[in-house]
């Protein structure tokens, strides 16, 4: 391993993921420099967990999804354990999906169909916060070595902070976003039907609660019809 090699395009990737304009092209771009950077990398995504659901987010091939869907499906996996937030443990490795298991029974020799033959998933976490999990997946056997373990931890802590700054910066757009919409609802509302501000607020307020429907969603429909009914 070219350590210094490394360093020198892993500074280039975090100017790149700061360059970044949303959390999903932070995301991909966090996935492909992995199959760059680490090596026997040959894809990768990122697996978050969402109650008992697993969304699989950047995936750079058909059975990285493939694979979170069975660890969802069958309640265990190396990603499945490295999303949860109730572990001590960081690292999950499965070195050689052609030996006979020793943990996760049933989930290697399912995976072993997908023809992976090696994964390492890490935790994506900050001081703050624990985002989901980092998987690398091989096709060979014994493809990551203790290097790539190292490559794959540095890359992972430069990844967190990507993904809490983007995920916080999506969710700040989203936020400004929703209230423009709710300002632009309740002018029509005023205007067409001569209330006042409050008046007009407690409207939406109201048809989002008797409906279950969020309040976003009220305000869209008052803009694009006029009222907030179906």
């Amino acid at each position: 391993m070219d350590w210094q090699d490394f360093a020198r395009q892993m500074a280039s990737m975090a100017r790149d993921l700061l360059a970044e304009h949303t959390l999903d092209s932070t995301l991909e771009q966090i996935t492909r420099k992995a199959v760059e950077l680490v090596d026997g990398c040959d894809a990768s995504g990122i697996l978050v967990l969402r109650g008992d659901r697993v969304s699989s987010l950047a995936p750079t091939a058909q059975f990285v999804v493939d694979s979170d869907r069975l660890q969802e499906r069958l309640r265990e996996g190396p990603c499945l354990d490295a999303a949860r937030p109730d572990r001590a443990e960081r690292l999950f490795r499965i070195p050689d999906f052609t030996a006979d298991p020793e943990r996760w029974t049933s989930f290697v020799p399912r995976c072993r169909e997908l023809g992976v033959g090696s994964m390492m998933s890490f935790l994506l976490y900050t001081r703050e916060e624990e985002l989901g999990a980092l998987d690398l997946y091989s096709h060979k056997p014994g493809a990551f070595t203790e290097d790539s373990e190292t490559a794959g931890w540095l890359l992972a802590s430069h990844a967190a902070v990507a993904f809490s700054t983007a995920r916080t910066d999506a969710q700040l757009q989203d936020a400004i976003a929703t209230r423009h919409l709710i300002g632009e609802a309740m002018g029509i509302l005023m205007g067409r039907h001569r209330l006042t501000e409050d008046q007009a607020f407690d409207l939406l307020r109201t048809r989002s609660q008797r409906t279950n429907t969020k309040l976003r969603e009220v305000a869209r429909r008052v803009c694009e019809t006029g009222a907030p009914e179906r």
